[in-house]
């Protein structure tokens, strides 16, 4: 028993970062009617950024914040008018190519500007641990949980509770709707855009020390949050939050109990069940669309 709830801890530490680059699909999908297939290596190059400043000799939370001001920047906006914009009028299938293209530019541009090498990546809260009874617990795991949940739970407050967050929230239910209210709808969507950024870089931080720094940090961490949007419900933030962890969860469980070799296979099968079953995800609603 103390093995499994070990084993639960862990997953849901994992999970939370999972949560993070899930809620940047569903902002962009709620928000910006975007998908986007590079989001692993939004994750990652914020992390190699970051880990430039570090070698500048700043400390780890000035690099945090100041990578953070270049994605929304670069990740954020850049994107936003450089391939969002341009190409949605021409419907998803052309945002879908041109995110899968700049995700493999991006893993590119990285292994041949910076290193091949996965490279060491300082923990923002050490790497102590905890012993509860016959539990032992890193310092790294209850702080990634806790920092995660904070931040899912942040988002939704944001998104809840400021006029701001209604506006987004009116233009992700009714782009028309939203604009004869008299808001600003580009401007909104514009702040996803910044938001998934920022994301993203919270994800580097807490991910990077476990996994390393490499050009291929994203891939894994892409597709698993894909499904883990798509397990909460891809039309509910807070389905990222469900789906993360259940992935997360599942994915120490069937490694300890099954084999590790299946462990990448338990986000797809989880995926595969969800999509025959529940279409719209475990916390997503039916949308009806004309035709």
């Amino acid at each position: 028993m103390t093995d499994f709830i070990q084993l639960v801890l862990s997953g849901l530490s994992t999970g939370g970062i999972y949560a993070l680059a899930a809620l940047g699909f569903t902002l962009l999908w709620q928000a910006g009617g975007t998908i986007n297939f590079a989001q692993g290596e939004f994750v990652m190059l914020p992390a190699f950024m970051m880990l430039a400043f570090i070698h500048l000799g700043l400390p780890l939370l000035v690099s945090f914040a100041l990578t953070c001001v270049v994605a929304v920047v670069v990740l954020g906006w850049a994107f936003k008018r450089g391939i969002a914009d341009p190409l949605l009028r021409y419907g998803m299938m052309p945002i879908v190519v041109a995110t899968l293209g700049l995700s493999i530019a991006l893993k590119n541009g990285v292994r041949a500007g910076y290193s091949a090498e996965a490279q060491p990546f300082p923990s923002l809260f050490g790497d102590a641990l905890f012993h509860f009874g016959g539990l032992t617990v890193s310092a790294s795991d209850l702080g990634t949980l806790a920092a995660a949940f904070v931040i899912v739970f942040g988002v939704q407050a944001f998104l809840a509770r400021t006029v701001t967050g209604r506006a987004m929230q009116a233009v992700a239910q009714n782009t028309e709707s939203a604009t004869v209210l008299g808001i600003n709808v580009s401007r909104m969507v514009l702040y996803t855009f910044a938001i998934n950024a920022v994301l993203a870089c919270a994800a580097a931080l807490l991910v990077t020390p476990a996994y390393l720094a490499k050009f291929d940090m994203g891939e894994g961490l892409s597709m698993k949050a894909f499904f883990a949007a798509i397990i909460g419900g891809f039309n509910n933030s807070r389905g990222a939050l469900l789906g993360g962890v259940i992935v997360g969860v599942s994915e120490n469980l069937a490694s300890a109990y099954i084999s590790p070799t299946y462990k990448d296979a338990v986000a797809l099968v989880i995926f595969m069940a969800v999509i025959l079953f529940k279409p719209q995800g475990l916390l997503g609603k039916k949308v009806e669309r004309k035709v």
